[in-house]
């Protein structure tokens, strides 16, 4: 791994750099065809962009909302809150549920098993009202759970209005964002299962659930999530698969024509991932890092160290990462200890495989008057 510093200086230059790699990336996105509004292939231990068309692009998706909703489902397991065995009482609000149903009645007893089986494949909304009922008190206090979450995962262009996917001129996402959700479901083995299963049936034997994804019965390497349909938002897919190192990729194809199109399109990135990447890791020791000069504080310098160092995912054909480091000459105190000061940035040729903030190890205060006075004295004293 070759090591370049570069000092704050030519920040200017790099992030002009950066500007123009993603003007051409821009211009190489028109000659995707239109067939779809969106897509993007992501690994999810590190959540490297891989792949993507308009990744970033709000947009409603209908039913994809429910990964959400199931997202909060499985912490309430996690959390001890209720287990699969549960048994949940449904209540009034199931009787006219728009949309999939599994013809719950008021008053009906059901477990969880059965309602999580009935949301993930059947797409039934009358299970996720009794599920969202009992995890949140109320549909509205679990849709503030959702968003919630989404602000605590940095999802910033998505907004719920609902668990289950109804179409809401305001309610949106992107690409991008259903990929970090999926990376978060992905870690959940309660619900693999369920995200694998094509063909079920509830309430002994009188409901019948088939999972509209059907890369759940034709895909070897499938984990889930969740394919949809609608008039507003297309079709759209995010496919979860997963190798035998663990390695996981995520695709998500939204507002295709048909289902051809996005069940094809999700299946051809999640195989691109596994044929043009593998993991790698940073491995850049911190001892590299000389220390930064403070001015005007009660230390002369101060130890950095790269925040996080963490595994890379890379293309196959890559051997050695170049890497470049931006840090400026001098800080001046007070100097915070984490405070973030520069960036680490693991190049393969010109692309950026990954970047990392760069933060110090300690406090440094600034110089005062009752310091500089005690130093005084005590260079004195030792004289």
């Amino acid at each position: 791994m070759k090591f370049i510093n570069i000092s704050e200086k030519l920040l200017t230059v790099i992030i002009l750099l950066t500007l123009s790699m993603m003007f051409i990336s821009a211009g190489n996105a028109e000659d995707v065809q239109e067939d779809y509004s969106a897509y993007i292939l992501m690994e999810a231990r590190t959540r490297a962009v891989l792949d993507e068309y308009n990744q970033d692009l709000p947009l409603n998706t209908g039913y994809m909302s429910k990964l959400m909703a199931i997202l909060l489902i499985a912490e309430d397991i996690e959390d001890g809150k209720y287990t699969t065995d549960t048994i949940m009482t449904a209540s009034q609000a199931v009787a006219g549920t728009e949309g999939a149903v599994v013809w719950l009645e008021p008053s009906e007893n059901i477990t969880v098993d059965e309602l999580l089986k009935a949301v993930i494949v059947g797409n039934a909304n009358d299970a996720m009202t009794v599920l969202a009922e009992n995890s949140g008190q109320s549909i509205e206090n679990f849709v503030g759970r959702m968003n919630s979450k989404a602000n605590e995962l940095g999802l910033k262009d998505t907004v719920f209005y609902s668990p289950y996917g109804y179409y809401d001129e305001r309610e949106h996402t992107t690409a991008y964002d259903l990929a970090v959700i999926c990376t978060e479901l992905s870690g959940y083995d309660v619900l693999q299962p369920y995200f694998r299963t094509w063909r079920d049936f509830i309430r002994d034997g009188k409901a019948e659930l088939v999972n509209e994804n059907t890369l759940a019965r034709t895909y070897d390497k499938h984990i889930g999530f969740k394919a949809t349909h609608s008039e507003k938002s297309g079709y759209c897919i995010a496919e979860g698969g997963r190798n035998e190192d663990g390695t996981t990729y995520i695709a998500v194809v939204l507002g295709a024509e048909n289902d051809d199109i996005s069940m094809k399109k999700a299946k051809e990135l999640v195989n691109k991932g596994f044929s043009e990447y593998h993991m790698t890791a940073t491995m850049f020791p911190d001892e590299m890092l000389m220390p930064v000069k403070v001015k005007n504080g009660t230390e002369l310098a101060v130890e950095i160290r790269l925040k996080n160092q963490s595994n890379l995912i890379v293309p196959k054909n890559v051997n050695e990462l170049n890497t470049v480091v931006v840090i400026p000459d001098f800080l001046t105190a007070p100097v915070k200890k984490g405070q973030v000061i520069g960036k680490a940035g693991f190049y393969s040729g010109d692309t950026l495989v990954c970047e990392t903030d760069i933060i110090v190890q300690d406090n440094v205060n600034a110089l005062s008057y009752t310091y500089s006075l005690r130093k005084i004295l005590s260079d004195i004293i030792r004289k």
